[in-house]
């Protein structure tokens, strides 16, 4: 029954756990819905390309992050410009500046990170395991144990 319940919850939060505090959470948790490919999904899979997406504030997980913070270091000593054009050299120039093995790097270290958080480690456990086992392709079978026998 909805009547009587608001069309959204106050700035668009609803309180924790609650299904049926709006009529929009009450939408958003019917399984018509929630099984519902996004419009960015279903373009990208009639093109065969996949999508992945990745959780808001994991930088760690997405390397171009990492490579774009490299780039930014490149780019940081040029001089300052209000030239539009110099501006964009500038950035081009950052960005092909970062050398393929580099990317690569990153690249390795999201997946080293992904495994950790496989694994049920927390945040500052996974950058500890990645920043230990950084040669790895992926982190050891027996990381945990390591982990307790750290922590005791």
């Amino acid at each position: 029954d909805v009547k009587g319940l608001l069309t959204e919850g106050k700035g668009f939060k609803c309180p924790e756990g609650k299904g049926d505090c709006c009529c929009r959470r009450m939408l958003f948790n019917e399984p018509d819905f929630k099984n519902v490919e996004s419009l960015l999904e279903a373009t990208c899979q009639a093109w065969g390309v996949r999508v992945i997406f990745l959780p808001k504030f994991h930088c760690e997980l997405n390397f171009i992050e990492m490579c774009w913070g490299y780039a930014k270091r490149i780019y940081r000593p040029n001089p300052p410009s209000s030239k539009e054009a110099d501006l964009e050299q500038n950035v081009v120039a950052a960005l092909t500046a970062i050398p393929l093995s580099t990317i690569c790097q990153f690249a390795m270290q999201s997946r080293r990170f992904i495994d950790a958080y496989k694994h049920g480690l927390n945040g500052a456990q996974a950058a500890w395991a990645v920043k230990k086992y950084h040669g790895h392709r992926v982190l050891p079978e027996n990381l945990m144990a390591e982990l307790d026998k750290l922590t005791s």
